[in-house]
């Protein structure tokens, strides 16, 4: 027995085609112009280091007060500090910097809630597409700094590990701020991920769980302290393919 679909058809398909074909290509060009305003207005800013972390925190929360530290000695010590630019956790990392000898910057996302650029901005770059302020995250960051938050930190930490994992981005890094916020994570990452094979016991060596901010600085320091900060040109190839 054969089976026909019906499949309903479109008014007007070829106006309604023409229309979504030009719509998308508008679409286009503008992300191409996002990403070259963005690559323009923050190409000078490295070395940097990204800061990740709740936009609900608020700004007596102990969260709020060790972040602003560690971005104070980050922007002390020469790194620009890459936030959100939005409340929360993000206003802590620029406040931080911002207090500092360094840029602070704000990739700011809009959003229907939550995503208020904060006042301590140097630079402020603006996004329409998520996308696009996630590449920009990674693009110019030497280190990243993950402080307690919800989903859209988990999303931007394990975007970070998989690059470094795939060699995408540059072996860099991956400092969680809170052990016992990461706790639970780490010890799933561990124990459900490497048993079942999911990824290798040397994908652990990625990430490192530290609390203190002075020991923050000094693992990014301990990092790089054979090779320097400035990418070599194969470097700079894989940066530029992220």
């Amino acid at each position: 027995m054969s089976i026909t679909k019906k499949i309903p058809k479109l008014a007007d398909p070829d106006v309604r085609g023409q229309h979504q074909t030009g719509h998308e290509s508008w679409h286009a060009f503008e992300i191409m112009a996002e990403f070259v305003d963005a690559t323009e207005r923050l190409k000078e800013i490295t070395p940097a280091v990204s800061i990740f972390g709740s936009a609900r925190t608020p700004v007596d929360h102990p969260y709020y007060k060790l972040t602003e530290d560690i971005a104070r000695l980050l922007s002390d010590a020469g790194f620009s500090v890459i936030s959100g630019g939005g409340p929360g956790i993000m206003e802590a990392a620029n406040k931080g910097a911002f207090a500092g000898k360094s840029p602070s910057i704000g990739l700011n996302i809009e959003l229907p809630h939550e995503q208020t650029g904060n006042s301590y901005q140097d630079i402020s770059q603006n996004f329409k597409h998520f996308f696009m302020r996630k590449v920009m995250f990674v693009k110019y960051a030497s280190a990243y700094v993950v402080m307690p938050g919800g989903f859209g930190t988990l999303d931007e930490v394990m975007e970070a590990i998989t690059l470094v994992q795939t060699g995408k981005s540059l072996k860099m890094p991956i400092i969680l701020v809170g052990e016992a916020f990461w706790r639970g994570l780490v010890d799933w990452i561990k124990t459900t991920l490497v048993d079942e094979k999911m990824i290798s016991a040397e994908d652990l060596d990625l990430i490192q769980v530290i609390d203190e901010p002075k020991d923050v600085v000094e693992a990014i320091f301990k990092h790089y302290e054979t090779r320097g900060f400035k990418l070599s040109a194969d470097e700079e190839r894989v940066q530029l393919y992220l």
